[in-house]
């Protein structure tokens, strides 16, 4: 039911994530349909940053076999143009720096000439072995395609 990812959730954003091993990066190809707008024709920014919040964080699953669940404790953006609903996005997500637990990630969001439309970092952290503890069930949705 993730909002981001979760094909169970009739309202979400059912973004499939990619790894492009050779970039380090984590890939999403997205359009972003109209009823995420804020304005005419433009996301709202708030579906923005949850799309790279999930994007970024996502990253760490590239890098790391424990712990695939991550939370995010501050994330900071950079919106420099508007970003069109309803145009092919190309969202990426990366890991700057890895730390036991915490880490510091990065994405942005693209349009096909390539401009960046959102920067996004983000610091993100292991939650505690109790919270963990109730999420095992949903692992298995959690799936980046290679």
């Amino acid at each position: 039911m993730c909002f981001v990812c979760g094909r169970e959730n009739p309202v979400g954003l059912h973004i499939q994530f990619y790894e492009d091993h050779e970039a380090h990066q984590i890939v999403v190809p997205l359009t972003i349909p109209s009823r995420y707008q804020g304005y005419p024709g433009i996301a709202h920014g708030g579906i923005l940053a949850t799309i790279l919040d999930e994007t970024s964080g996502r990253a760490l699953m590239m890098v790391t076999e424990d712990d695939p669940f991550w939370v995010t404790a501050k994330l900071e953006l950079r919106y420099r143009h508007p970003t069109p609903t309803e145009t092919p996005l190309t969202v990426v997500g990366w890991v700057v720096k890895q730390r036991s637990r915490s880490a510091e990630v990065a994405g942005e969001i693209r349009l096909p000439d390539g401009t960046v439309t959102v920067e996004a970092t983000a610091i993100v952290v292991c939650p505690p072995p109790d919270t963990l503890q109730d999420w095992g069930q949903e692992a298995q949705y959690w799936r980046v395609e290679a």
